[in-house]
């Protein structure tokens, strides 16, 4: 295969941003030498129910976190380019990764590798997602799950036969393929869980919280909005 552009996807509500998804994007930025990154915040996150916060909202969050893992970026001294794509907020209806995918491929070209970023949890929900199972014709996965965590005991047969024909051992495979691959990567341990922070945001220990598990940018529109409260 000739050179390809090698983009990392990271997609999700945002509500909010935290430091967990920084983490996650670093460390797949490193591991797989992406070229650039893109943090998508979901339009109308279908699975997530109401209470959701608008998604102009989340969008600024997300574009305010993403300053945060630019930066991180330089210091760290990381080539990768970060970018905040509004695609799934502008499209109207259901935020399906479908859709977002089949734009990107169309986007980026054939030849892209282009790779879907995701906790452990996102993969053993894979098959609520719409058309999970073409998705693959159109990205690679890479999943972060917790040292130790024994994946098997969580994911149903539909993803377990998903990995047989999908998964590879060596995450430098992605690097040279634009879709169908998915890689496992254990040594990263990350919580991915907005809910909770959410939650937590409403305890009596907020302002400590806020400081340690939100990016700094995205912390300052969170207190200037008055959000979660």
């Amino acid at each position: 295969m000739s050179k390809v552009s090698k983009i990392g996807i990271l997609g999700g509500t945002f509500d909010p941003p935290h430091v967990g998804h920084l983490r996650l994007a670093t460390h797949f930025s490193k591991a797989l030498h992406l070229d650039a990154i893109l943090l998508i915040p979901s339009g109308e996150p279908w699975q997530k129910g109401t209470g959701i916060t608008p998604a102009e909202t989340r969008l600024q969050l997300t574009e305010a976190a993403g300053i945060d893992l630019a930066r991180a970026f330089l210091y760290l001294k990381i080539s990768t380019q970060v970018g905040v794509d509004r695609i799934e907020v502008d499209r109207a209806g259901p935020s399906y990764a479908i859709d977002t995918v089949k734009a990107l491929r169309e986007r980026f070209g054939e030849n892209a590798s282009l790779t879907w970023l995701m906790g452990a949890d996102s993969l053993v929900a894979l098959p609520s997602w719409n058309s999970w199972e073409k998705l693959s014709q159109y990205v690679n996965f890479a999943v972060a799950t917790r040292p130790h965590y024994d994946l098997k005991q969580e994911i149903t047969p539909e993803v377990e036969q998903f990995l047989m024909n999908h998964q590879t051992k060596d995450a430098t495979t992605l690097e040279k393929s634009a879709a169908g691959l998915i890689y496992i990567d254990e040594s990263l341990s990350v919580d991915l869980s907005s809910t909770e922070l959410r939650d937590r945001l409403n305890s009596s220990s907020r302002s400590a919280i806020a400081s340690e598990q939100i990016p700094t940018h995205t912390l300052e529109i969170i207190t200037n909005l008055g959000l979660y409260q």
